[in-house]
């Protein structure tokens, strides 16, 4: 189990080097395999991957807990709530 800003991450989806929409289709995907209550790591590349995430945890109900980037690499912690 690895952690993210002190929170347990369940599962690590790496999705670095993909465009526009894979990230955010890859995630939604992964989503679907994780019980309530779980929480994914994101890690991605693509500098849409921001506001992608932002709005889709806003439209799904998921909680989007952490976003950072670090240089090109951008990581967004999520727990799905749906």
């Amino acid at each position: 189990m690895t952690e993210a800003g002190g929170v347990a991450v369940d599962h690590v989806l790496d999705c670095t080097g993909q465009r526009c929409p894979m990230p955010i289709i890859k995630t939604a995907q992964a989503m679907k395999d994780l019980d309530l209550g779980q929480i994914l790591m994101v890690l991605a590349t693509d500098p849409g991957f921001e506001p992608d995430i932002r709005a889709w945890a806003g439209r799904t109900g998921n909680d989007l807990l952490d976003f950072q980037k670090q240089g090109e690499m951008l990581h967004a912690v999520i727990r799905r709530a749906k």
